[in-house]
């Protein structure tokens, strides 16, 4: 690895600088990545170049073989709907399915040796690592050619690295507070606005028998969604970026105090959550037996569509007056080509139509836990917490990606097993982040 570490963008120059008529008509998909090596790049690396066109519409031809980590049952589906309408009848696309889990730690051999030409993937910092290191094809041309005006510079500008375009968005999602409405009429209980009232709710709701928090942590990644709203809510948007960059201290006072009010939450979540899958605890949700899970939208797919009207979230509340809510996080996924693909015409071919309103509005039709990017989408057909989730977003000071799309891959995997052994023993904090401050040192230090 040469001598300096490519930052992660502030998550601002990646998010969402739209109108509201184009933000609203927006959508993705979702995916997921562990640990990346630190040494497969930096930004001196050469991308990989454009290859052939993108060629018009309709005129590949032959195999194109489909990645998937689609494994949870609306988006499998929702998925396998959307390529069965690829529209171009001279391509056969093979689906290869993965398990979620499984894709995500092994990313980095998957796509050193791809068993497919086109695969899921996440925006902004994400993309660094394996574009820096020549694992993705540049399909500048597809946005030139055939995206123009159907995505909005937002979008673009967190599919680009180095000057290029390496990814097509098709959904993207918000972090909130996820309830039942029933299941808080009735207790009787109300969204709170500041932390405090979200202790007191708690309280309340295990007085009466009633776990107020769902949480399953297996996959090391959803305890990064609690310390995301903690930690921005305590110390607000600038801290957060420079925290994930190596600018602020894991061992500071600030970081600390992230984690005492998580000790506080802690004995109001499932017992054990690193040994549940988040599916697991989204189903607690589902089936009433907890109140309320830190997750994003997508815990709507858990939910039979006829109940998604029982589901509502809210931000995470108020910890310092002088951030409120100012920042949400909105992870953006799409899809990628890999580097050298048996089927580039195709490969081309099928995430442009991944990046229409056509495939989005598919998609969404059968999985809708997320909302979508792409000008025309039907927003007309968003369930109440589509609009509640695009609309918070298009609001927003701040925009975050998510701490494992914020920060160097590799640590964000260091920083997850961190977290996974505070939940194991929240006594054991101070070593705890004296080892991951020893980490960041060596990770994302120039």
């Amino acid at each position: 690895m040469s001598g300096h570490i490519q930052r992660s963008p502030s998550p601002s120059q990646v998010g969402f600088p739209l109108t509201r008529r184009r933000f609203i008509a927006g959508s993705t998909s979702a995916l997921a990545m562990a640990a990346f090596l630190a040494s497969c790049g930096d930004d001196d690396t050469e991308a990989g170049s454009g290859g052939e066109g993108a060629g018009e519409p309709g005129t590949a031809s032959g195999t194109l073989r489909v990645g998937s980590n689609y494994s949870d049952a609306k988006p499998n589906e929702a998925l396998k709907a959307v390529l069965d309408a690829f529209p171009n009848e001279n391509v056969t696309i093979e689906l290869n399915e993965v398990d979620h889990n499984t894709y995500q730690e092994q990313i980095v051999a998957y796509m050193q040796d791809p068993p497919d030409d086109v695969a899921p993937w996440f925006a902004a910092y994400r993309l660094v690592p394996l574009a820096s290191a020549g694992l993705l094809m540049d399909i500048s041309d597809v946005w030139t050619n055939q995206l123009d005006g159907i995505l909005s510079e937002g979008f673009k500008q967190a599919s680009t690295y180095d000057g290029k375009q390496y990814l097509v968005p098709w959904t993207f999602y918000s972090w909130g507070v996820h309830y039942r409405k029933s299941v808080w009429d009735s207790v009787g209980a109300t969204p709170p606005e500041t932390y405090e009232d979200l202790l007191a709710l708690c309280e309340e709701l295990q007085g009466q028998g009633i776990t107020p928090f769902a949480l399953g942590n297996d996959g090391r990644w959803p305890a990064m969604g609690t310390f995301d709203q903690l930690n921005f809510r305590l110390n607000g948007y600038q801290y957060h970026v420079d925290l994930m960059a190596g600018r602020e201290s894991w061992t500071d006072d600030r970081t600390k105090d992230v984690f005492a009010r998580w000790t506080e939450l802690l004995p109001f979540h499932q017992e054990n959550p690193n040994g549940r899958e988040w599916q697991d605890a989204g189903q607690a949700l589902v089936d009433g037996e907890v109140a309320m899970m830190t997750i994003g939208n997508f815990v709507g797919d858990l939910f039979p569509n006829e109940e998604l009207e029982d589901l509502d979230f809210f931000p995470f509340p108020v910890l310092n007056d002088e951030h409120g809510t100012d920042t949400v996080e909105a992870p953006i996924d799409g899809w990628v080509v890999v580097a050298e693909p048996d089927n580039e015409a195709a490969a081309k071919e099928v995430v442009a139509y991944m990046g229409t309103a056509d495939a989005q509005n598919t998609f969404l039709s059968i999985a809708p836990g997320v909302q979508a990017p792409a000008e025309g989408v039907d927003t007309s057909a968003y369930n109440a917490l589509q609009a509640k989730s695009a609309d918070l977003v298009q609001n927003a000071t701040n925009v975050t990606q998510f701490l494992d799309r914020d920060t160097l891959p590799a640590f964000a995997n260091e920083a997850g097993q961190a977290f996974a052994d505070f939940l194991n023993d929240p006594s054991g904090i101070d070593a705890i982040l004296d080892d991951l401050q020893s980490k960041a040192d060596a990770l994302l230090s120039e």
